[in-house]
Parts: C-alpha cells; structure tokens; sequence
C-alpha cells in the first residue's frame, strides 16, 4: 500500500463506474464476487474497472474455489490516506 500515491488513488475513484463499485462494496459490509455488482458495462469492461481498482490499492481479490472476489481495503485506505476514503463516499452518497 505504500507505494501506491495518492494521484493513482484518485484517478481510479474518479471514473463512476469504479465509485459505484467501490461504494457497493463499502455499503455490503462484505466481500463481493464480481458478478454481483450491479454495473453499467460489459464483463470485460468491468473486469477494466476492477484491474484499476486493484493496482490503486483500493481493492484486494482473490479466488473461493473458480470465483474471483473483491475486498475494500478500508483499513489500509484509511492508515495511507486517514479520512480519504469516507469523504470520496459520504460525498457520492450526497451526490445521488
């Protein structure tokens, strides 16, 4: 997490198909497989968002079985970047 910068960490919650990927996993309280997010692209587009996700360090994923998941990483989000994370979503919620 360290290396990641808070530029690359902004450029990838800038687009709103990633926020809104960001925002569901954050409001699920629990990992999500990537076929459960509701998103507004092809899977292959979407499989975009989430590599984008990842290399920012917003999301970690990993494999139950043949299912690809995604964890928010809040915790870390929140060591590197105190307060970024809950303000980028508090100010999406007041958005919609």
């Amino acid at each position: 997490m360290q290396e990641v910068s808070l530029q690359q960490l902004l450029e990838a919650l800038a687009d709103p198909v990633r926020r809104g990927a960001v925002e569901q996993l954050a409001a699920s309280g629990e990992d999500l497989s990537c076929g459960m997010f509701d998103m507004p692209v092809s899977r292959s587009t979407s499989t975009h968002h989430f590599n984008v996700l990842r290399e920012a360090g917003v999301i970690r994923q990993y494999y139950v079985g043949t299912t690809k998941m995604n964890a928010l990483r809040a915790r870390e989000l929140e060591e590197r970047f105190p307060g970024l994370l809950s303000a980028l979503l508090a100010a999406a919620r007041r958005e919609r």
